[in-house]
């Protein structure tokens, strides 16, 4: 039988300054929670807003899938492997940190925020050669259906990351029932409502709500929304 982990928005912790307003999920930097860890091998899903220009200084990182999803504005990054890139609303960077990366992450607009999401997840395997990728998303491929864009093998339409784990998309435009098939099992699901409402199992989930599953290899929900966006992190729960 399906059990279920419920994250409201409003649990998140919130911590805002003069140039980053950060919504945490899990314990993060100077939030900690017990309860609050991980969910399986989904470390971190930070829902960030970068002041104009504002952003991380150059910082290490190893043993670590990083992925970067930004939602409005774009990103600026710059890493001690040669990479120098701008990642704007419709794509998504990935830093497979293995063996130690160093890097600089900022808001590349001058004038106006940016929103990001940023998701770790734990690597299958430790000290790996550091990579980093960009990748264009095309939203035709998540209209009224879920859709990998990350996987543990990369194709024309994901990137990879060191892990049996997948990140998934779909974009519904209207009132309907939608079914997910879980990657692997022993896999559990974090469901994200990036917009709308839906329902899931008698759960009901608003734009920012969360619900974590496991325990079993699919389950349905409804839309209850003229539109919804719904991102599905698919991660091993022991790892």
């Amino acid at each position: 039988m399906a059990k279920y982990i419920y994250h409201k928005e409003d649990s998140r912790h919130h911590e805002y300054n003069d140039w980053l307003d950060s919504k945490k999920t899990f314990s993060f930097a100077d939030y900690y929670n017990p309860k609050r860890m991980n969910f399986g091998a989904l470390r971190v899903f930070n829902d960030d807003i970068l002041q104009a220009g504002k952003g991380f200084g150059r910082h290490p990182h190893d043993n670590m899938e990083i992925i970067s999803i930004p939602l409005d504005g774009s990103l600026i990054h710059k890493d001690n492997l040669g990479n120098e890139q701008v990642v704007t609303a419709g794509e998504i960077q990935v830093m497979s940190t293995g063996s130690g990366v160093f890097h600089s992450e900022y808001n590349h607009e001058q004038t106006a925020k940016t929103r990001f999401l940023q998701i770790w997840i734990y690597p299958s395997a430790l000290n790996v050669t550091p990579k980093y990728t960009k990748l264009q998303l095309n939203k035709d491929a998540f209209q009224n259906q879920f859709s990998a864009f990350i996987a543990p093998t990369a194709d024309v339409h994901t990137a990879a990351v060191q892990q049996k784990a997948w990140m998934s998309l779909g974009i519904f435009n209207s009132t309907r029932e939608f079914e997910y098939q879980v990657k692997q099992s022993g896999n559990g699901a974090y469901v994200y409502v990036m917009n709308g409402s839906i329902e899931i199992d008698g759960h009901q989930l608003s734009t920012g709500d969360a619900l974590g599953i496991t325990d079993t290899n699919a389950f349905s929900g409804k839309i209850n929304s003229p539109e919804a966006e719904i991102l599905v992190t698919d991660v091993p729960m022991t790892f």
